[in-house]
């Protein structure tokens, strides 16, 4: 029975990993910037309209930690993803510098790839 039960906690790991990851490309990297390597999601695009779009990209992050939530990830992981979101919410409240800084600091990747390590190192023990 706990083989069961440790099988359906991977697989829903691993479906919520790869679901966060597509979300992350999707709002961290989807969009390649011509004549370069760089890319930038739509989060970046978003957080060009003046305090709302900030305001949005913090609600879009929260997807990440309401996985995280779910998966009962522990209150470290989830304080550091809180961490990354707010650096990457205040960061982007700067005019200009703060569009830049968003498109480099991609919080969802960071946070999913907290997550993704996290769940690996307990799916491991």
């Amino acid at each position: 029975m706990n083989d069961n039960i440790n099988e359906h906690s991977q697989m829903k790991a691993q479906a919520a990993i790869a679901r966060l990851e597509r979300f992350s490309k999707l709002t961290d990297s989807s969009i390649g910037i011509p004549f370069t390597k760089f890319n930038i999601g739509l989060e970046a695009v978003i957080g060009l309209i003046p305090v709302i779009g900030d305001a949005a990209g913090l609600i879009l992050s929260s997807y990440v930690l309401i996985e995280a939530q779910r998966l009962g990830v522990s209150k470290r992981i989830k304080t550091k993803m809180i961490i990354n979101m707010l650096i990457d919410f205040v960061g982007g409240l700067v005019p200009f510098f703060g569009d830049i800084f968003d498109a480099f600091f991609k919080a969802n990747t960071r946070n999913t790839q907290l997550l993704k390590k996290y769940l690996n190192k307990q799916l491991s023990e």
